[in-house]
């Protein structure tokens, strides 16, 4: 196969960290692009690990037909603690060199982003694109896989909504998100939940947790939704607390993984595969170490140095709506 004008003639594909809906859009993206421009793609299969390994496939538009829809990732995802030593290091750069892989597109979180970094200073040229449910990468203001797992989750929470209602019940349900509140936040707006525990923000037990039920319950409420972050405390914990100080049965639902899977909806398809175009055309325009980010609506590209070093502005003014909707703290507003 004859060069591109700009000389980049391969390029690697590869998903790293925790799986996200809209990963699978990513490749086709990347991959249908590269296709129209006349540049081969490789997908690097489990990772980083795959990438010391060389456990590679060749990619086509025929491979990526009809991808886009289906949540995971075919080319699978994996976590390597042989690529954060020297030698794992050296033995990715050698297979990238080997198999003639003159740029790498890796989707994934920081961590992902990190050893694309590791591998740039060697030599490699990288572009990286944020896929994660938390939504906590500091460089974009949203990251693929977002908007299918609060979906997954709101669909959940209305369900459990309708059953804690017909037995007077309290319901904690725990979401994930790491170490920050985004998707619990977003999901406890969605579903109208009584109280939503985030790590952004401090409470006070018996003021935030019980003070806001009583008053709830005061006000006519019979059924009751704690929406909690998996970086609080343990809700088993919080949901005996609640049952020992007011009396109203309290059941546990940690959702756990199934908010990393199923079908991508349409924002994650769209902003995937946008995604996925962009990364081959800053490979194609001789760009490297950049990562693929969105600001606001706008997509951009910025240095993946400059993009580590950006640290998530939580939203506090979307925090006091929701609890001025829950109109259970008054003056919060002014």
């Amino acid at each position: 196969m004859e060069k591109t004008e700009l000389g980049v003639n391969r390029i690697g594909i590869l998903t790293s960290g925790g799986d996200a809906p809209g990963m699978n859009a990513a490749i086709r993206g990347a991959v249908r692009t590269a296709q129209c421009m006349g540049i081969q793609c490789v997908g690097i299969r489990h990772g980083y690990a795959g990438l010391i390994n060389g456990d590679f496939t060749v990619l086509d538009e025929s491979d990526v037909s009809g991808i886009t829809k289906r949540g995971g990732t075919m080319l699978y995802t994996a976590r390597s603690k042989e690529f954060q030593t020297e030698e794992g290091l050296q033995r990715a750069v050698d297979t990238c060199k080997y198999m003639g892989i003159e740029g790498l597109i890796t989707i994934g979180g920081d961590g992902t982003f990190r050893g694309a970094l590791e591998l740039y200073k060697r030599g490699i040229k990288v572009i990286g694109i944020p896929c994660t449910i938390d939504n906590d990468i500091g460089c974009t203001t949203y990251t693929i896989g977002f908007d299918t797992a609060c979906n997954t989750a709101i669909d959940a929470v209305d369900k459990l909504g309708d059953t804690m209602q017909s037995h007077e019940r309290c319901s904690v349900v725990e979401v994930m998100g790491h170490e920050t509140g985004y998707l619990a936040l977003n999901v406890g707006i969605a579903t109208g939940a009584t109280i939503t525990l985030i790590p952004e923000v401090s409470y006070d037990f018996d003021k935030d947790v019980i003070g806001r039920i009583r008053t709830a319950r005061l006000a006519g409420r019979t059924h009751f939704m704690v929406i909690v972050a998996e970086a609080m405390d343990p809700v088993q914990t919080i949901a005996e607390k609640i049952n020992q100080a007011t009396g109203i049965e309290t059941r546990v639902t940690a959702l756990g993984h199934v908010q990393r899977g199923g079908d991508p909806l349409m924002r994650d398809r769209v902003i995937a595969t946008s995604m996925g175009y962009r990364a081959v055309m800053l490979l194609a325009e001789g760009k490297n170490s950049r990562v693929v980010a969105m600001d606001g609506d706008i997509m951009i590209d910025l240095d993946i140095e400059e993009a580590l070093a950006k640290e998530k502005v939580f939203d506090m003014e979307q925090y006091r709506m929701f609890t001025a909707l829950t109109f259970l703290d008054k003056g919060i507003l002014r």
